[in-house]
């Protein structure tokens, strides 16, 4: 086995270039902190925004706010990600260096041409957004492959999946079908519960089990298997809208007591003392929350929109800032639990889920201002991981390993 972590190795290689999670940890956050802010000053008082109704001449705001959110900042966690795991898993070395700064450097570039003010042809930033994730997974199979680690064969396809259907948003903002981009937009929200569902399943049993010393639960491989097999129905009623809505919510509904049977299983309670163990178990709770929601409100389209809202800020964003977190310590060598005090930031986006997702449908009459502080809460979240993590991220590892 190739030893990937030789301490007698000398990187010379800038910090910010040696693992994957550095960059697009760092880069997914600043870029969260700031753009809720701006679709919030663009959206309410364009007369006070950067970026007036002018400005916006080839790309919508209706449709760069979920892409944005999705495939700018979402894809960037889920990437940095699993091109470090990845090398935990199989004992293969990944993409570092000149290989993850083109890499990144696809997914910052495809950033900045959405915000070009002028009208540049919608093809040159799918280029670069499709290299990126492209050339994510290609770092996935070569790693994958060679040891033939087929449990985890499924993540480079996911990729590509993810690659055709951002293709087909920018065909949509094109033709300007954004009944087309609503679906694809919640077709990923199912997509990114998709990969939660699948490490989630992994890693916050086996981190709660470390940290209370206790036996990690086995996984119940019926309710596994169906639990995937409805959540890729859902995701594919989602883009295709295929099944009626009789069979949808049965779907919702199956999927949310599935997932609530699996986290009742993780032993949530004894996580109260450890902020980096209860927002992981938080976040995923508002999974089977939202599902079972929208399975409650199938005929009420304002509300089950809405409540997509509900997972996507409070599991997909919480889950996220809680893991980068995480990750972002163990692979610097620090001690997890003995790092910067998160537990403000991981407080603020279950609210910001609340006040986004549930305060517009029980007092709609001040859904702005429920928005505005969902949108500080937001801010603040991810600007205290920005404030905390970025030394972090750009200085070697304390032990001067690898990585």
């Amino acid at each position: 086995m190739l030893n990937i972590d030789d301490p007698a190795k000398i990187d010379n290689t800038p910090a910010i270039w040696r693992l994957g999670f550095r960059p697009f940890f760092l880069g997914g956050a600043i870029l969260a902190a700031l753009y809720i802010p701006l679709w919030l000053m663009g959206w309410f008082t364009p007369q006070y925004s950067l970026f007036n109704t002018e400005f916006w001449t080839n790309v919508v705001p209706l449709w760069w706010h979920p892409h944005e959110m999705l495939f700018g900042f979402a894809m960037a966690i889920v990437c940095g990600f699993l091109l470090t795991a990845v090398q935990a898993w199989t004992n293969q070395p990944t993409i570092t260096g000149r290989a993850l700064m083109v890499t990144f450097g696809c997914w910052l570039i495809a950033r900045l041409m959405l915000l070009l003010p002028m009208n540049i042809p919608l093809v040159l930033p799918a280029i670069f957004d499709s290299l990126f994730l492209g050339l994510s997974a290609l770092a996935l199979w070569r790693c994958i492959y060679p040891v033939k680690q087929w449990r985890n064969i499924g993540f480079p396809i996911m990729l590509l999946v993810a690659l055709l259907v951002n293709l087909a948003s920018y065909y949509a903002l094109s033709e300007r079908n954004f009944s087309l981009s609503t679906q694809l937009w919640q077709g990923m929200i199912w997509w990114l519960a998709m990969v939660i569902t699948i490490v989630g399943g992994r890693v916050i049993p086996f981190f709660t089990a470390m940290k209370i010393q206790q036996p990690k639960p086995d996984p119940i491989k019926a309710l596994e298997n169906t639990l995937l097999f409805v959540m890729g129905l859902l995701f594919i009623q989602a883009i295709s809208h295929w099944f009626p809505k009789g069979i949808e919510q049965v779907l919702l509904a199956v999927a949310g007591i599935l997932h609530l049977v699996r986290i009742a299983r993780w032993q949530a309670h004894k996580t109260l003392k450890q902020p980096m163990l209860w927002s992981l178990h938080i976040s995923y709770l508002s999974l089977p929350i939202t599902l079972l929601l929208m399975a409650i409100n199938i005929d009420n389209e304002y509300a089950y929109r809405t409540l997509l809202h509900l997972f996507a800020i409070g599991g997909i964003a919480s889950l996220c800032l809680s893991m980068i977190s995480r990750v972002s310590l163990g692979h610097t060598s620090r001690n997890i639990y003995q790092g910067p005090n998160m537990t403000v930031a991981f407080l603020c986006l279950p609210l910001a889920a609340i006040l986004r997702a549930g305060m517009p449908l029980l007092m709609p009459e001040y859904t702005q201002i429920w928005l505005w502080a969902a949108g500080a809460c937001w801010f603040i979240g991810f600007g205290l991981f920005v404030w905390f993590y970025a030394p972090i991220l750009m200085r070697p590892r304390l032990d001067g390993r690898p990585g």
